[in-house]
């Protein structure tokens, strides 16, 4: 008990701020984009899926196995899971099938979770009551969202409707 009430106020003691301070630095690089105002590339206007996004799913499937990839703009590659790896295949039947799909979009959306990425852009096209349909339906029943808000532009002196910002509150 002690050793826990210790760490508290140790946790306690790092989170306070000082007096005085009016300012503080996120040095978080996610950020920028958790509030929409971060810049999407947004490639060429001849492309047909398009660039503008922070974070892309990727689903790649060969005769065996099925892996899921959650791609950042700039960095790659942020969350993976596959059917592939021993401690998950070692649970499916088979690597490809319509269970191994929807286990394995539990677990990557448990690690999406985890990450705190909850909105990425899916370019899939599922059949009706395929496997990639399965996937994608239980992805959104655990709570991720396949469409990511759009970014948020500086307002212009000339625009009649200036938005809500999500930073500031207004009650």
């Amino acid at each position: 008990m002690a050793s826990s009430r210790k760490v508290f106020h140790k946790i306690q003691e790092l989170n306070k701020c000082a007096e005085g301070v009016k300012h503080l630095v996120n040095r978080n690089p996610r950020n920028l984009e958790r509030l929409r105002v971060a810049y999407k590339t947004d490639g060429y206007h001849l492309e047909k899926p398009g660039r503008s996004y922070w974070h892309k799913l990727e689903l790649t499937a060969s005769n065996k196995y099925v892996s899921a990839k959650l791609n950042h703009f700039q960095n790659g590659t942020v969350v993976e899971s596959s059917t592939s790896e021993w401690a998950i295949k070692q649970h499916l039947f088979k690597g490809n099938d319509t269970a191994a799909y929807v286990n394995l979009a539990k677990i990557f959306a448990t690690r999406c979770m985890e990450a705190g990425l909850t909105e990425m852009r899916c370019d899939l096209q599922p059949k009706p009551n395929g496997k990639v349909d399965k996937f994608l339906e239980t992805l959104t029943s655990c709570g991720i969202k396949l469409e990511e808000p759009e970014r948020l532009k500086p307002a212009r002196p000339w625009d009649m409707e200036r938005p809500e910002k999500p930073w500031e509150v207004t009650e």
